[in-house]
Parts: structure tokens; C-alpha cells; sequence
């Protein structure tokens, strides 16, 4: 038998690097992302906000022209804000123009 000398490749982390300097990049950013529940029924979470930032003002802010939500505590995430329906433009929106994150700071998320 011949003996070949293969080398198998090992697995690569994108991520090794920034770890290494205490940050992965998420933490800039606000995540808003749309889950679908059951039907046509869809949920709107935003995420990432800062924690000095008041989520039930904000909450209160959307749900007056937007729709009904709540805010969930995590213990990994932090304060999420949960929205009924597909609100993900609308969210964006009113961020952006109530100074609380600049565009460039929002990532959207979903379909």
C-alpha cells in the first residue's frame, strides 16, 4: 500500500480575532429582526439597545403609531422589545429620526 500524505483541514473561526480584543462587532449595532409565529402572524424584536436608553419610553413612543408590544428581559441580550406584526421599516424609521442610533448602526433582519 501507498501511504499519502494528506493533510486535513482545520476548522477556521472568523471570529478568533475579534474576540481576542474583548468585542465581536454586535454590540454597535441595533439587531431588528421579524419572526413568524403561526399563519400569516409575524413579531417584530429589537435588540442591542444601549442600556441607558429607557426601553419602556421607547416602547411607549412606537406604540402610539405603530402597534401593541411589550419588553422582555434576558439575561444574555439584555431589554428586547417585542412588536405584533412586520414593524421592521417603521422601527428603523423612527429611530433614526428620534437621534437615538445613527443608520448606519441598524441592522434588519428577516425574509
Amino acid at each position: 500500500m501507498v501511504e499519502l500524505d494528506i493533510q486535513i483541514p482545520t476548522t477556521f473561526d472568523p471570529f478568533a480575532e475579534a474576540e481576542e480584543f474583548g468585542r465581536t462587532g454586535t454590540k454597535d449595532y441595533v439587531h431588528i429582526r421579524i419572526q413568524q409565529r403561526n399563519g400569516r402572524k409575524s413579531l417584530t424584536t429589537v435588540e442591542g439597545l444601549k442600556q441607558e436608553l429607557s426601553s419602556d419610553k421607547i416602547l411607549k413612543s412606537l406604540k402610539k403609531f405603530c402597534c401593541n408590544g411589550n419588553v422582555v428581559h434576558d439575561k444574555e441580550q439584555g431589554k428586547i422589545i417585542q412588536l405584533q406584526g412586520d414593524q421592521r421599516k417603521k422601527v428603523a424609521h423612527f429611530l433614526v429620526n428620534a437621534g437615538i442610533v445613527k443608520k448606519e448602526q441598524i441592522k434588519i433582519h428577516g425574509f
